[in-house]
C-alpha cells in the first residue's frame, strides 16, 4: 500500500494531484468565471517610452455607453514598490516606458471599456530615451527619476545612488583582489549582453477586486504572492491586513512574473471609483508583454585570473542590470546575482559591483532563476575562454576549481556537505551523458559541425530572514486527512510533493489525503510567497511539523483507548498499534474525532495538526563588503548542450540537452524530471531567439506572440537527458532542497559555449540567432 510503513513514497513518480481536474477542464482559472454584475476595466497606456504628460483628455471616452469611471494618476499620486517605492500605479507627471498605465476606464462590458480607452486623448512632450543599462550607467545625471533620492526604502538591503540612474548598487569585496592579480599567470576579460524578454506564460495576468460595505477588500488574482498583496494594500492604501482577503486559483504558468504586485492596486483603484463594485482587469497579450513587467536584461564584464596550474586566484565582475523604468524586483535580482557572482567556483579574491539601472524599458521583475541564468552565462562563458587560453579541457578547468565543503562563498559563508551538495559528481555524470570523451568538436561527412558545451551553476534562495510557511491538518471521521497550505500551484507540482511528504510521515495511503488547490488567505495559514524554489522546502517543513503534532494527538488518544503508555505505541497503515503486539490497535478513523466509549463517554476530540517553519540563521549583507548569510543552501548542477551547426547557411539544431542536478533528496522524480525538461526548453528558447526589440525611441516592436519569437514545436532538442545526484540537506524535508528554477540556469551558457566551439568565434551576446552568429563571424573576419 502506498505510504505504508514498508514502502517509501519519497522519490516515487506519483501522479500529480491536480492531473484529472486539469485534463478534464474541470478546474477554473481566475478569468474563466464572470459573476453577474461584474464591471470591466481597461488601461490607457503610453505610446512613448519617455515623455512629459501634458494632458489626459477623457471627454470622448465618457460618451461611450456603459462607462462608469475613468481613473487617472492624480487619484493616487504616490509611489509603491516591493523593495524601493519608486513607481506610481498610474503615471503622474511623466511616463517612463512604452506601455506604462496612464488611466483606467471602467465600464459595464469589456468591449465598452476597450472602446472608451481608445478614445482617451493623451498629449506628450517627448524626452530623451535611455535604451541600455550601460548607457544609463555612463550618464552622470539621472534623467528618468530626478527625485530618486526621495524614494522610500521598503527593505534595508537596497542602496540607490541619488541623482543617477542607479536604483541599487551591491558590492562584494572578498580577499585582496588587487594583489591577487600579481600572482596570476593567465588573465582573461570578456564583455557580455543578455537580452530583455517576456515570461510568455500561457495565462495572461488578471485581477479582480471588490470592496465590501464592512471594509473588507476581496481580491482574486493570478498571483504567486497572495499574502504579499495583503501587505501591499496595508502599506500603501492603509487597509488593515486582516480586511484584505486574497484568492489565488491555479495559475496557467508564472515563471516569477506573477510574484510581483501590479494589477491588484490598479483593480483596487478601479473598484474604489465605482463605490466598491467588483471590477475585473485582465491583460490582453500585448499588455502582458509591454505593460506588465518582464525579465531583466544584462550587460556584464568578467575578468578572471589563474595561476600556472589553472587554479582561479582572482575575479573582477561588473553587472549592469537593465531594471527598466522602475526597480521592482530588479533591485533584488541585482543583489541575488552579486551573492552568487562567481558561480560554483572557489575563488579566494573577488571584487563584484552589481548595479540595477533605470532605463526606458518595461520594468524588470522576478524570472525563473532570479538573475542566475544571466550571471552563469557571463561567468561560464569566461571559463571556456580561460580554458582555451590555458590550453586546458573546459571540464578539467571546471573540475579543478569547483566549490566543496570547507570553501567559502562570495559573501563568505562557509560551505558544508549539507548546504552545497556535490557539484563535482554532477560534472562527472554530465560528462558521461554528453559522451564528452568522444570529442568536443567533430566535423561530420555532410559538412555540419557537431559541438558540445557545458555550464556549471548554483543558486541560493534569497528569502527574507523571516520567510516562512504554515500547515494545518484536519482529520475526518474515516481517517482521511485534509492538508491546508498556502502554496500556489502553477504547474510545478508542489502540492503533489507536499501530499507525498505528508503520506510518508503519517505512513498512510496517499489517496486518503486531500489538498485544496486554490489559496484563500482567510482560510490558509500564512506563507511568504511561492517563489525562489522554496515551496517544497518551507511548506514541506511545516507539513512535517504538523504531521508530528497530529501523530502526538493520535498516540495520546490511542493510549487511552488501548490502556497503555504513549511511548509503547507506533503507527502505520492508518492504525496506531502496540509495538510489541501489533494485533492490539485502533484505526485512525476511530480516533480522528476523539473516541466515544460504548457508555457514551467521549475523550480528546478532533485531531488537528499544526505546523510552521521559518528560515533560520539568515542575515543581511554588509553594505561595503557583502559579508553575510543571505540564503539557507545552494542547489548545484551541470548542464550541457550538443549542437549541429551548418557553416553553409548558419543554421543550427540542438541535438541534446543535459541536466544533472544535486537538489538534495528528490521528492517526486517524475515531476522533478519534467521541471528540468521544461526549464531546459525555456533557457534554450530565450538564449536562441527570445528578445524584446526596441526602436531608437524605446518602443517595443514585437508586442505579440506572432512577432515575439519563442522556440516552436520541432525546434526543441532531439533528446533531453536528466539525472540527479542526491546529497541530502539536513534542514530540508526528508533532505530536499529547492529545484524549481534550476533547469533554466545553465542553458544559455551551455548553448553559447557549444556554438562558440562549433563556429570558432566567441558568442557573448544573446539571443544566438543565425543572423547574430553570422554577424559575429563577419566581425571577426
Amino acid at each position: 500500500m502506498a505510504g505504508s510503513s514498508n514502502t517509501s513514497l519519497i522519490g516515487q513518480p506519483v501522479p500529480r494531484v491536480d492531473v484529472w481536474d486539469k485534463a478534464s477542464a474541470e478546474y477554473k482559472y481566475t478569468n474563466d468565471v464572470a459573476p453577474k454584475g461584474m464591471l470591466h476595466a481597461k488601461l490607457v497606456t503610453s505610446t512613448y517610452a519617455h515623455a512629459v504628460l501634458k494632458s489626459v483628455d477623457t471627454t470622448e471616452a465618457w460618451k461611450v455607453p456603459g462607462v462608469r469611471a475613468i481613473v487617472t494618476g492624480d487619484v493616487f499620486p504616490y509611489h509603491i514598490g516591493p523593495i524601493l517605492a519608486d513607481r506610481p500605479p498610474l503615471a503622474v507627471g511623466k511616463v517612463r516606458y512604452f506601455g506604462e498605465p496612464i488611466a483606467i476606464v471602467v465600464a459595464d462590458k469589456e468591449h465598452q471599456a476597450k472602446q472608451a480607452s481608445e478614445r482617451v486623448r493623451v498629449s506628450y512632450d517627448s524626452l530623451p530615451v535611455v535604451n541600455s543599462p550601460y548607457d544609463a550607467f555612463q550618464k552622470l545625471k539621472g534623467t528618468i527619476h530626478e527625485q530618486s533620492g526621495q524614494y522610500t526604502k521598503i527593505v534595508e538591503s537596497v542602496h540607490p545612488v541619488p541623482g543617477t540612474h542607479i536604483a541599487n548598487h551591491i558590492k562584494i569585496r572578498k580577499g585582496d583582489v588587487e594583489n591577487a592579480w600579481n600572482t596570476c599567470t593567465c588573465v582573461v576579460e570578456q564583455t557580455y549582453s543578455f537580452n530583455v524578454s517576456d515570461h510568455a506564460a500561457l495565462e495572461p495576468r488578471c485581477a479582480r477586486v471588490q470592496i465590501l460595505q464592512n471594509g473588507q477588500v476581496i481580491v482574486h488574482s493570478t498571483t504567486q504572492s497572495p499574502f504579499s498583496i495583503k501587505k501591499v494594500f496595508n502599506q500603501f492604501f492603509n487597509i488593515d491586513v486582516g480586511k484584505v482577503i486574497v484568492h489565488a486559483a491555479m495559475l496557467g504558468g508564472a515563471f516569477g512574473g506573477k510574484g510581483t504586485i501590479q494589477l491588484e492596486p490598479l483593480a483596487y483603484l478601479a473598484s474604489q471609483a465605482v463605490r466598491g463594485r467588483l471590477v475585473s482587469l485582465a491583460y490582453e497579450r500585448e499588455e502582458d508583454i509591454c505593460t506588465a513587467p518582464g525579465r531583466v536584461g544584462l550587460q556584464a564584464t568578467v575578468k578572471l585570473g589563474t595561476d600556472g596550474n589553472g587554479r582561479l586566484r582572482a575575479a573582477k565582475i561588473t553587472f549592469y542590470f537593465d531594471g527598466g523604468a522602475y526597480s521592482d524586483q530588479a533591485a533584488g535580482i541585482t543583489r541575488a546575482a552579486a551573492i552568487d557572482c562567481t558561480g560554483p567556483y572557489d575563488i579566494a579574491n573577488v571584487w563584484c559591483d552589481s548595479y540595477c539601472l533605470y532605463t526606458n524599458h518595461p520594468y524588470g521583475t522576478s524570472f525563473r532563476g532570479y538573475g542566475h541564468p544571466e550571471l552563469t552565462f557571463a561567468m561560464d562563458r569566461t571559463m571556456d575562454v580561460l580554458a582555451r587560453k590555458l590550453g586546458m579541457d573546459p571540464l578539467e578547468l571546471r573540475a579543478k576549481n569547483l566549490l566543496k565543503p570547507g570553501d567559502s562563498t562570495p559573501t563568505q559563508v562557509v560551505l558544508t556537505k549539507s548546504n552545497i551538495g556535490d557539484v563535482k559528481a554532477c560534472l562527472a555524470r554530465a560528462q558521461e551523458l554528453l559522451q564528452w570523451d568522444q570529442g568536443q568538436r567533430v566535423e561530420m561527412p555532410d559538412g555540419t559541425i557537431r559541438a558540445k558545451g557545458v555550464a556549471c551553476f548554483w543558486k541560493t534562495s534569497t528569502t527574507p530572514p523571516n520567510g516562512q510557511a504554515g500547515a494545518i491538518l484536519t482529520f475526518d471521521a474515516d481517517g482521511s486527512v485534509n492538508l491546508n497550505v498556502a502554496t500556489v500551484e502553477f504547474g510545478q507540482g508542489t502540492k503533489t510533493a507536499l501530499t507525498q511528504i505528508l503520506a510518508e510521515k503519517l505512513r498512510m495511503d496517499l489517496h486518503k489525503i486531500r489538498v485544496t488547490i486554490e489559496v484563500d488567505t482567510a482560510y490558509n495559514p500564512h506563507e511568504w510567497r511561492t517563489v525562489a524554489s522554496t515551496g517544497t522546502f518551507l511548506a514541506g517543513r511545516a507539513v512535517i511539523q504538523a504531521a508530528d503534532d497530529a501523530i502526538r494527538q493520535l498516540k495520546r488518544t490511542a493510549a487511552i483507548v488501548l490502556q497503555c503508555a504513549e511511548e509503547d505505541l507506533d503507527y502505520g497503515d492508518g492504525k496506531v498499534f502496540v509495538k510489541d503486539n501489533p494485533s492490539f490497535y485502533v484505526e485512525y478513523g476511530e480516533i480522528a474525532l476523539g473516541y466515544k466509549y460504548p457508555s457514551g463517554h467521549a475523550v480528546m476530540g478532533q485531531v488537528i495538526g499544526r505546523g510552521k517553519y521559518i528560515q533560520k540563521h539568515l542575515t543581511g549583507m554588509d553594505e561595503k563588503t557583502g559579508f553575510g548569510k543571505p540564503g539557507p543552501w545552494w542547489s548545484v548542477g551541470v548542464q550541457g548542450v550538443e549542437v549541429a551547426w551548418n557553416p553553409r547557411d548558419g543554421q543550427y539544431r540542438i541535438l541534446k540537452a543535459v541536466t544533472v542536478l544535486d537538489g538534495g533528496t528528490i521528492i517526486n522524480v517524475g515531476t522533478a524530471t519534467q521541471q528540468m525538461r521544461g526549464g531546459m526548453f525555456m533557457g534554450l528558447s530565450y538564449a536562441s531567439c527570445e528578445t524584446l526589440q526596441f526602436d531608437a525611441m524605446g518602443r517595443v516592436q514585437n508586442p505579440q506572440l506572432r512577432t515575439y519569437k519563442v522556440l516552436r514545436f520541432g525546434e526543441q532538442p532531439d533528446e533531453y537527458m536528466v539525472d540527479f545526484v542526491q546529497t541530502p540537506c539536513i534542514d530540508g524535508p526528508f533532505g530536499a532542497r529547492g529545484i524549481g528554477e534550476y533547469g533554466v540556469i545553465g542553458m544559455p551558457a551551455a548553448l553559447a559555449n557549444s556554438l562558440s566551439v562549433a563556429v570558432g568565434v566567441d558568442l557573448n551576446h544573446l539571443p544566438l540567432t543565425p543572423e547574430a552568429i553570422w554577424r559575429a563571424r563577419r566581425g571577426r573576419e
